[in-house]
């Protein structure tokens, strides 16, 4: 069991910046034991907390007290939930495809097979079937719904596909937009639908982080093949008020390398003006369009075994965390196990607390993050009161942390 002294610190220096200069009582904390690791099948519902849960006594010693609480509710992590198309592409499979070989991708990636969508599989279908069992395994209605996130860079539709979601799921009622993040997405979809609860603004939204890049993969490219893979995951966020135990999500930093785009990108290549004279009538007619995804894969690598790190020590840095030993479990974007292991031995996180699910599905995009997260809870590994730090990183170039007790 460790323990640690949680001093003077609120849910995120954030709102001390914000002009909140009042502070927490310092306490210490030992943590408590965990309860049984029986795998939790999916779709079960989740009572709700007790007073002598590990979740609960782990806010009330990492939160700010009623009294201090800058937020007017606080946030809990309610449940989780994923899914991924049924057809699967191996290492074996891509050998037919181009020059590679299941040695050199395993190596190098670490993946042994992605899933990819099937014809008229859209992403929208997977997505919804996350949310649902994200929601049954949060004990929540989709009636109750205030607000759905949908985070990705492949919507089935220009305009999003957040809608069709909501209406998949039947959640009339529910505000909802599509978010851009590439693959900090997701966590970028969790700090942003938090802000909707801390407000008082919602009560329940559902972020989900979901991607189809196989639709913008250049299929004879080794280089970026064997590298991607559809998939999505969900998560239900809930208020509570402080005197429940305040806010789960202790901490986040976000940030972006404009400069960086250069290096990962999938850009506009249809015509710029479609009413020039000089493009004649089919040309005025053709469809717009996107060009297959681009990366220069060392330069990205490079950048990114320094900057998650950075952004995940920087989440630690503005939460009541000491240091980065006081993490219970490390889920990244599963890009890749190199950069996942680079990752880890920078931060100092022994690898036997980092999720890696890369070999089942290789890189989702915003759907990396959550698809580990919800298989790492599934499994008994994240358990209530646990702490959880996740990072994202990717096209914009972007990486964000966030740092969150499982409820």
């Amino acid at each position: 069991m460790r323990a640690w002294d949680s001093r003077a610190r609120l849910c995120s220096r954030g709102a001390v910046e914000a002009g909140t200069s009042r502070r927490a009582s310092a306490v210490t904390w030992a943590r408590p034991e965990r309860k049984g690791s029986a795998e939790r099948a999916p779709g079960t519902a989740t009572s709700r907390v007790s007073l002598a849960d590990p979740a609960v006594v782990a806010r009330s010693k990492f939160a700010p007290s009623p009294e201090t609480c800058p937020y007017v509710q606080g946030v809990r992590f309610m449940g989780s939930g994923s899914c991924a198309p049924g057809k699967v592409v191996t290492n074996g499979d891509l050998e037919e495809l181009v020059e590679t070989n299941d040695e050199w991708i395993r190596t190098r990636t670490g993946i042994i097979e992605r899933r990819v969508l099937s014809d008229g599989e859209e992403l929208a279908d997977i997505a919804a079937a996350a949310a649902t069992r994200a929601l049954a395994s949060s004990g929540v209605d989709p009636t109750e719904l205030d607000l759905i996130i949908l985070a990705t860079s492949s919507a089935d539709d220009l305009f999003g596909s957040s809608c069709s979601v909501q209406a998949a799921i039947g959640a009339p009622q529910a505000a909802c937009f599509d978010l851009t993040s590439a693959c900090s997405g997701f966590v970028v979809g969790l700090v942003t639908g938090a802000q909707y609860i801390r407000s008082g603004a919602y009560q329940k939204v559902l972020v989900i982080g979901g991607d189809a890049l196989s639709r913008f993969v250049d299929w004879t490219d080794r280089n970026t093949c064997v590298l991607f893979g559809d998939g999505c995951g969900a998560c239900v966020l809930g208020a509570q008020s402080a005197s429940e135990g305040g806010c789960s999500l202790l901490s986040f930093h976000m940030e972006s390398d404009g400069e960086g785009r250069k290096h990962l990108n999938a850009s506009f290549s249809g015509a710029g003006d479609k009413t020039s004279a000089c493009l004649g009538a089919d040309g005025r007619g053709r469809h717009g369009s996107y060009s297959n995804l681009r990366m220069s894969g060392q330069d990205v690598f490079k950048w990114a075994v320094r900057a998650v790190p950075s952004v995940v020590q920087k989440a630690v840095e503005k939460s009541a965390l000491e240091s980065v030993d006081q993490i219970d479990w490390l889920v990244l974007h599963q890009a890749n196990t190199r950069i996942l292991d680079s990752a880890a031995a920078r931060l100092g996180v022994p690898e036997e607390r980092v999720i890696i699910n890369i070999s089942k599905f290789g890189n989702t995009s915003a759907g990396s993050v959550p698809l580990a997260l919800d298989e790492a809870v599934r499994q008994g590994k994240i358990r209530s009161g646990d702490v959880v730090a996740t990072a994202g990183f990717g096209a914009g170039l972007t990486a964000a942390s966030a740092i969150f007790l499982w409820d």
